[in-house]
């Protein structure tokens, strides 16, 4: 364990980049891309706000906001048509029973979302879903995680009104503050599954993944409890220079999971468990090759950072993987097709036998320099 972990202020945010034509097109072409009733540009409309606090009396950094009293009931429809879209497909007909019972906002963070709670009024079941401003970076990011790891993901855009759903689970921090030494979690499960996530992190380059910017999934099992690790803020996909950003290990939030998780697993078993992961994301790559290949094209002429955090992170990729070849791209997309390809090298060459590479760069194959 290093000494050195990352600490970022919270303050420190990036900017939101625009979605540009290419990137659109393939949201409309996928199905990612629909008219929606309601927009991020209304929901700002709000005339007060009160804090929001925890069971226990704390400060959750929200606010639940409230609107003119002409204006809420067109809105809370829309929302609801809204929900439609993401859980039926836009079945307003099963929805009757359903109402907005709160509209929250958050100050805290990159993208100031909204958090809409949806509540069954036949038995107070509740869900979440949250309208943010579109922002590349985190469609790429949600995008790249649908195809690429093991969890499915609805969201949809419209113009620059991002809509995701709730990504449930135990955030990390809580987690390691409650849950970290409950007899029911395995400690090798958990070790096991901290070593796919951060795999699945650095070969996309997904960012910043902080305690808090992940949940820790628990699902009961016939024998004992399953562990999942899953990011759910996607806004420093692709954007920062240095490439430790991109290996939660490196977190000084995370070191005590790490530390905890190191004691479990010797070097052999840690790489099975990451050779593991690369052959799931190739695999789920080939069964997804024509839509990771148009993703990527967008990518690659999409500006995610500056040059200068381009060539820095294109630097330090090619110490790291001793590839010269990635301190000459010109993106941060063409850094992640070359980053996943050279994952798919890997693959091939510890498999023993050639692949095709889904990710579209001969530096997949075997023995290429």
């Amino acid at each position: 364990m290093a000494d050195d972990g990352l600490s970022i202020p919270p303050t420190n945010k990036k900017p939101a980049y625009a979605i540009g034509a290419p990137l659109r097109e393939y949201l409309v072409r996928w199905g990612r891309e629909a008219p929606l009733p309601v927009t991020y540009k209304e929901l700002v409309g709000f005339t007060e706000a009160a804090p929001l606090h925890d069971s226990a009396g704390r400060d959750t950094l929200w606010e639940s906001v409230i609107y003119p009293r002409e204006q809420m009931t067109a809105l809370h429809h829309g929302l609801k048509e809204i929900y439609a879209l993401m859980q039926a497909e836009g079945s307003v007909s099963v929805m009757d029973h359903l109402y907005v019972d709160r509209i929250d906002f958050c100050t805290f963070g990159n993208s100031n979302p909204f958090r809409i709670r949806i509540v069954n009024s036949y038995n107070d079941n509740f869900d979440h879903f949250y309208v943010k401003k579109a922002d590349a970076s985190r469609v790429y990011g949600l995008e790249l995680e649908h195809l690429l790891s093991p969890n499915r993901l609805h969201f949809l855009t419209c113009g620059e009104t991002l809509v995701e759903e709730h990504i449930a689970g135990i955030p990390g921090d809580v987690f390691v503050q409650r849950w970290l030494h409950d007899p029911n979690v395995s400690s090798v499960r958990l070790a096991k599954e901290l070593v796919k996530f951060n795999e699945r992190c650095f070969v996309r380059l997904l960012g910043d993944m902080r305690a808090y910017n992940f949940v820790v999934v628990l699902v009961p099992d016939f024998e004992g409890v399953q562990v999942r690790i899953r990011a759910m803020d996607f806004d420093q996909q692709s954007y920062n220079g240095r490439l430790r950003f991109y290996l939660p290990q490196f977190f000084k939030d995370n070191f005590p999971l790490v530390e905890y998780c190191q004691k479990q697993l010797n070097p052999q078993t840690a790489l099975q468990y990451q050779r593991e992961e690369q052959a799931l994301i190739f695999r789920r790559a080939e069964t997804e090759r024509a839509r990771i290949s148009e993703l990527l094209a967008a990518m690659e002429c999409t500006e995610l950072a500056t040059p200068e955090k381009v060539a820095r992170l294109g630097a330090e990729l090619a110490e790291y993987h001793q590839e010269p070849a990635l301190a000459r791209a010109a993106s941060m997309g063409e850094l992640v097709r070359e980053s996943l390809s050279l994952m798919c090298r890997k693959f091939a060459e510890h498999s023993g036998h050639g692949v095709l590479n889904p990710f579209g760069s001969d530096l997949a194959r075997p023995g290429h320099r």
